[in-house]
């Protein structure tokens, strides 16, 4: 079972570029996870009759979004966008609105396991919402995987917007205050790993440098002076059936790289 995730930074420009075609091509995922796909499905020129799409779109235009491809052979249970299936789970608003009118959470069940992908709030330049990230976004997020977790295992992969330790971007001191490697926003990802969670790259690669995203200044992909700000996280009891985590760094289309895990 190949599972792969990746922020495309607009869906529609991808596919304009022929990348996700060539990309699905080459690496036949079983299911495709992809965030910020900034359309909703009607605006999007794409069929495949190998895959069965599922769409959690923002209410804005051409803003954030989430969706997940799988191939059709798969048999898929339920879908839920947000929290929709624990109806008391809410997340604040702030000056920016509702993240969850954004798109940004969409789960499927399958029969053996639910795959969520997410594609957590940019805590902005200035930190305008890493409030909202450490006091209700991350704290619930996690809270929502393990109420899932007490039905069957959960796979969760997205774009969580922040470097986890020094290991995972090029420049960590020049970063401590800034988005994405702030002492809040990685400790929103220890939290997870402390209620179980495991970082499948990080699992299997302990002590490789190596990023998912890079800034458009500065030829930052070319000089590799990256984050690794993308994720695959697994509930304990898939760790044995964890076979491959992988980065793709010659994956072009997007500011982001997709990645992947392979599961037994």
């Amino acid at each position: 079972m190949k599972l792969f995730s990746w922020n495309v930074n607009g869906i529609r420009a991808v596919l304009k570029k022929g990348e996700l075609e060539k990309f699905l091509a080459f690496y036949n995922p079983d299911i495709l996870c992809l965030q910020e796909t900034k359309a909703k499905k009607d605006q999007v020129k794409f069929d495949s009759p190998e895959y069965v799409e599922f769409w959690n779109s923002a209410k804005r235009p051409g803003y954030a979004g989430t969706a997940i491809f799988v191939k059709n052979n798969l048999k898929v249970l339920n879908k839920f966008n947000d929290f929709e299936k624990f109806d008391d789970l809410k997340i604040e608003e702030d000056k920016f609105g509702n993240p969850l009118d954004e798109g940004r959470i969409l789960t499927l069940e399958l029969e053996d396991y639910f795959i969520v992908t997410v594609y957590v709030p940019n805590s902005k330049r200035a930190l305008e919402r890493l409030k909202l990230r450490e006091s209700s976004f991350d704290p619930t997020l996690k809270n929502y995987l393990k109420l899932l977790e007490k039905e069957k295992p959960v796979i969760i992969c997205g774009d969580f917007n922040a470097a986890h330790e020094e290991i995972d971007l090029a420049r960590p001191k020049e970063n401590t205050k800034n988005a994405g490697f702030t002492i809040e926003e990685r400790q929103g990802i220890t939290n997870l790993l402390d209620a179980g969670f495991i970082d499948t790259f990080r699992k299997l690669h302990p002590t490789e440098e190596r990023y998912t995203w890079w800034s458009h200044w500065g030829n930052a992909r070319a000089n590799n002076v990256g984050w690794r700000i993308d994720y695959f996280f697994v509930s304990n009891s898939l760790k044995n059936k964890l076979k491959s985590a992988e980065i793709y760094e010659s994956v072009f289309g997007s500011d982001h790289c997709p990645i992947s895990i392979e599961l037994e």
